[in-house]
Parts: structure tokens; C-alpha cells; sequence
């Protein structure tokens, strides 16, 4: 067995996972990847460090695959990453949600506790617990009012890790992260939804911009910066909870207009508001207060908002004119 510091990272093929196993792999690590057996593999995040990394099966709906994933990859540090994160499908797939965001966290909880309860873990928590915000901005200690199936999930994930934490004195840790992006955000989220779609509108492949509400807030970060955070997490001898935000916010028409302006657009010649694209329930504004995390752990972030959003913009305009050979 290598004498390098072992990683787990369950979601290593969505955005955060990625962007993790990168930064595990800087530092060193030997990095394990949990991913789901599918009839079709989406690989596309990690293709450029998939031959440094080891690939297991395993899947969070089931106790036993990772137990046996546990003892193969025998890890450190085990970062849960895993979910079904899309905030509109918990509502189209509510029990789905709940057994894999949820039940997912005290599968591999109880799991790191059969195995090897030495095992540090990180739960990603998210600000969509705070939902229905019970004060501005949010804090670790701010009540949570989740206004989802997925917040409400994440919420259980959440008590569980304290529970585990306090009842078994586990190194467990959850990361309440806000809102954080990437070119490699998934094409459903709204973030990359406008710079896609500005993206295409740039190179006349559309012509318009369908989106809900303009008016909510949101605290938007850079997903790299972020995983930074999570790492960071771990190496502390106290596990803890704490609060990944840039403490600042900006509302969806804010987004699209520095991302029209990013490719020297109009915004308002293109937006089109549409009904379809409203939540049932919507969260209004979220706001964190990262000052726990600045003092302990001495994370702040190093992308902007506007610089975030133009890196997004001029990336989906390079994907499209390699996709259209434009």
C-alpha cells in the first residue's frame, strides 16, 4: 500500500468533485473516486486526470458496495460529494432525493464507522437548507427552513454528521457551502445556463434567453475556491461546521447582465421571462457569513463575481466553436 495520503470522493464526476480530485492530486494524495454503475459513464469533468486517479463502483443507496469501497481504497479522508443536487428535480423526484442526499449520508457514515471510524469525513451541506431565511446574512448558527425536497434532504445529511460526530466522536465535518460555479457547472444550473446561452447567442446559434425570476439573490462563488475550503476542513484536529460563502450577493439580473456584457450584449434584447422556469417554492436571498471560516481556517476566496462570470462566458464560447467547428 502506497505510503501517500489517501482521499475518497464520492460525486468525483460532477463539478466540486473534479475540481477536488485536482487539488487532492496537487497535494499529493492518492485519490479514490466513487462513481455509480450506469449504462453510460459521463467522464467528461475528469477525463484530464483520469489516469492519475482510481476509479470504484459503489453507489450511496447501498450500505454494502460502500463498505467494500472503504476497505479497497482504505482512506484518510472520505469527502461525501455524492447527490442528486439538481433543486428542481427533487421536486419531479422528491423520494429519489431524499434516499441519496439523505439516507446517502448515514449509509456512509455508518459505513466509515464499520470500517474504520478514524476515517475523517466531509458531508457537503448547502445554503438551500437555510431556505426560507430566518436571518441575513446566514451564520452555522442560523436556523434552517429549507424550501425543497433537495434542502430538506440536505438538512437530514446534515444532522446526521453533527449526530455521528457527537455520538461516536467521528472527524465528521459538513461544508455549508453557497452557491459556488465553474465552466463546469452543469448546463441546468442558471449560472451556466445564461453563459451558455449568451455563448450561443454570440455565435448565432440563438437568439434569446429564456429564464424564470430575475429578482432572487444569490451568493456566487468560484467552485475551485471552494473545494479549497473542504480540504481545509479536514486537516483541522476539531471537526466543526462552518459556513463557505463570499459574503457577497448578487440577483440573477445582475448575472445576466455582466454575462451579456462579457460578449458586448444587450441583455434586454434577449431575456425573456417565462412562467415555466418558476420554483413552487422560492428562496429568496441568500447571504453567507464566511467570517468562521476566514478565522479558523484562513479560507477566503481569490475569483470575483464579474471575473467568474466572464471565465464562464469565454469558456461556452470556446466549447461551441470546438462543438460547431465555428
Amino acid at each position: 500500500m502506497s505510503s501517500k495520503k489517501r482521499a475518497l470522493v464520492t460525486g468525483i464526476t460532477g463539478q466540486d468533485g473534479s475540481y477536488l480530485a485536482e487539488f487532492l492530486l496537487e497535494q499529493g494524495y492518492e485519490v479514490y473516486g466513487v462513481t455509480r454503475r450506469t449504462s453510460t459513464y459521463n467522464y467528461e469533468r475528469i477525463k484530464h486526470i483520469q489516469e492519475r486517479i482510481h476509479l470504484v463502483a459503489a453507489d450511496l443507496s447501498d450500505l454494502t458496495s460502500l463498505m467494500n469501497v472503504l476497505r479497497e481504497a482504505n482512506p484518510q479522508e472520505v469527502y461525501n460529494l455524492g447527490a442528486q443536487s439538481f433543486v428542481p428535480t427533487s421536486w419531479t423526484q422528491p423520494v429519489f432525493t431524499g434516499d441519496v442526499t439523505g439516507l446517502g449520508v448515514t449509509r456512509l457514515l455508518d459505513a466509515i464507522r464499520a470500517v474504520n471510524p478514524e476515517i475523517r469525513f466531509y458531508q457537503a451541506s448547502s445554503s438551500e437548507m437555510f431556505g426560507k431565511v430566518q436571518e441575513v446574512p446566514q451564520t452555522e448558527t442560523t436556523p434552517f427552513y429549507p424550501r425543497s425536497p433537495y434542502g430538506v434532504a440536505k438538512v437530514y445529511g446534515h444532522w446526521i454528521t453533527v449526530n455521528y460526530r457527537e455520538s461516536y466522536n467521528m472527524h465528521a465535518t459538513s461544508g455549508i457551502l453557497f452557491n459556488h460555479e465553474s465552466p463546469r457547472r452543469g448546463i441546468e444550473f442558471v449560472t451556466r445556463k445564461v453563459t451558455y446561452n449568451v455563448a450561443k447567442i454570440v455565435l448565432g446559434l440563438a437568439n434569446e434567453l429564456r429564464l424564470g425570476t430575475l429578482d432572487a439573490q444569490r451568493d456566487w462563488g468560484f467552485a475551485g475556491d471552494y473545494v479549497r475550503a473542504m480540504w481545509l476542513m479536514l486537516q483541522q484536529d476539531t471537526p466543526d461546521d462552518y459556513v463557505v460563502a463570499t459574503g457577497n450577493t448578487h440577483s440573477v439580473q445582475r448575472l445576466v447582465e455582466v454575462a451579456f456584457a462579457a460578449a458586448d450584449l444587450d441583455w434586454k434584447r434577449y431575456v425573456v421571462q417565462d412562467e415555466k422556469f418558476m420554483r413552487p417554492a422560492e428562496v429568496d436571498l441568500l447571504v453567507g457569513n464566511p467570517a468562521k471560516a476566514k478565522q479558523i481556517l484562513g479560507w477566503e476566496p481569490t475569483v470575483t463575481f464579474e471575473a467568474l462570470i466572464e471565465m464562464m462566458v469565454q469558456a461556452d464560447i470556446q466549447l461551441l466553436k470546438a462543438e460547431h467547428r465555428l
